[in-house]
């Protein structure tokens, strides 16, 4: 077995609990991990301010790296930049007019956080709320401070300030979000990971990745510049570090960290990861752990640790 010498978590459903929280013998374990000389990564769907809300606090060691937005952003865990990938204004644009039947469900970020971690309103931009609250309600009460409601939505991304976004999303139930991948799939500048054609991965303008709830009917698809995944900011944070991906411990729970596992040497999937995911997984030899409600990142790295 290679040394490892880093451990890339995620968050929601991996490294957090069903009660929000993140356990302490999780959090010991990355500490005793830290410790041992292993550089820690948390690579989350969350934009940069929305982790902090959760690992701000919590003691981490102060080089911990944060890879947000499903890696078009990294940070340091104290929110000075290391890297960041826009999408470009004519890339936002034409998602909003290829989308259209979906501009209810649609939200575009920018990446607008000061040196104390925090953003501001204008960091998330929607058209319209009443679908987004029946979706994803309590991540619209918790991002209310950031959201800014513009109709049309363009009107927004034209006015950004010469700031780009660093991605979109589109939400809703699983069937509805299986019909928004469709829309975009067939189009030679989009990339789906794990459907389009490996090579498009370097042409394309628009990566596309996705994140399924099955026990709440939910879908998120996240919409990134072209190349941009948790896999690809791995790799770059590898290279900062000159080590190799080989020496990744890469821990997950969902098709978003699809790109970290098939980066990375060593993967341990979540046991309330899809079903379909974990079938993968088992098809491929990764490691299937425990649930995230059991401490599964503590035990996944403890396992490693001895």
């Amino acid at each position: 077995m290679s040394q490892i010498s880093v451990i890339a978590v995620d968050m929601d459903g991996t490294l957090i609990g069903s009660n929000d929280t993140i356990s302490e013998r999780n959090l010991s374990a990355l500490r005793d991990a830290r410790h041992a000389g292993i550089h820690i990564a948390i690579a989350t769907g969350r934009r940069h301010s929305y982790a902090m809300k959760v690992l701000r606090g919590l003691d981490l060691p102060a080089d911990t790296t944060l890879i947000s937005s499903n890696g078009t952003v990294t940070r340091c865990i104290t929110s000075q930049l290391i890297r960041r990938t826009l999408l470009p204004m004519e890339n936002a644009l034409w998602l909003c007019d290829h989308l259209r039947d979906y501009r209810t469900a649609l939200v575009f970020t920018f990446d607008r956080v000061g040196h104390d971690g925090e953003d501001e309103r204008g960091a998330l931009v929607v058209e319209e709320l009443d679908h987004l609250h029946n979706s994803i309600g309590a991540w619209m009460q918790a991002n209310e401070p950031y959201i800014l409601c513009s109709n049309p939505i363009e009107t927004a991304i034209r006015a950004g300030g010469g700031n780009a976004p660093i991605q979109a999303m589109v939400c809703g139930t699983l069937e509805q979000m299986r019909a928004a991948e469709d829309a975009l799939l067939g189009h030679e500048h989009i990339y789906v990971h794990g459907h389009s054609p490996a090579e498009r991965i370097h042409t394309a303008h628009i990566a596309v990745h996705r994140t399924e709830y099955a026990h709440r009917d939910l879908c998120i698809v996240d919409l990134l510049p072209g190349g941009c995944s948790k896999g690809a900011a791995l790799r770059d944070l590898c290279a900062d570090l000159q080590t190799t991906p080989e020496n990744v411990l890469a821990i997950g729970d969902n098709w978003n960290d699809l790109p970290l596992f098939e980066t990375a040497g060593h993967r341990v999937v979540m046991g309330n990861a899809p079903a379909a995911l974990q079938q993968l997984a088992q098809r491929r030899g990764w490691h299937l752990g425990p649930l995230h409600d059991e401490d599964g990142v503590a035990q996944a790295i403890e396992s490693y640790l001895r």
